[in-house]
Parts: C-alpha cells; sequence; structure tokens
C-alpha cells in the first residue's frame, strides 16, 4: 500500500519503508488490515505499531 498521510518523517525511517518500482513510489510494506489502514489515515495522532528504525548504523552508535 502506498504510504500517505501523516508520520511522513517516521515512515521514511522506517525499515518497512521501501521503494516499489512498479507503483514509481515508496510505499509500507507492512501488511495492515483494512481497519488499521483507515486509522492510519483517519487520525493524526496515530502512532504505528508496527514502526521499526531502519537506521544499520544506530547500534553501531551506541557500541561507540
Amino acid at each position: 500500500m502506498p504510504a500517505q498521510g501523516k508520520s511522513a518523517g517516521s515512515c521514511e525511517s522506517c525499515t518497512y519503508y521501501s521503494y516499489d518500482e512498479e507503483y514509481d513510489c515508496y510505499v509500507c510494506d507492512v501488511d495492515m488490515d483494512e481497519d488499521e489502514y483507515v486509522r492510519f489515515l483517519s487520525d493524526s495522532h496515530y502512532v504505528c505499531p508496527y514502526y521499526r528504525n531502519g537506521d544499520e548504523y544506530k547500534i553501531v552508535r551506541k557500541q561507540m
């Protein structure tokens, strides 16, 4: 499903946010059900429960 709406900053750093060549845009690869997706689009304070930081260097910075 194409990622839309709020939390763009969060989505951009999420592991599940990837480029889809077929759609020619970035999409969220999480398999949300219809109710979750509607909540995500309509609720301005919705916090995605599937968010995972995609920063591969986060652990390395903690080790320094």
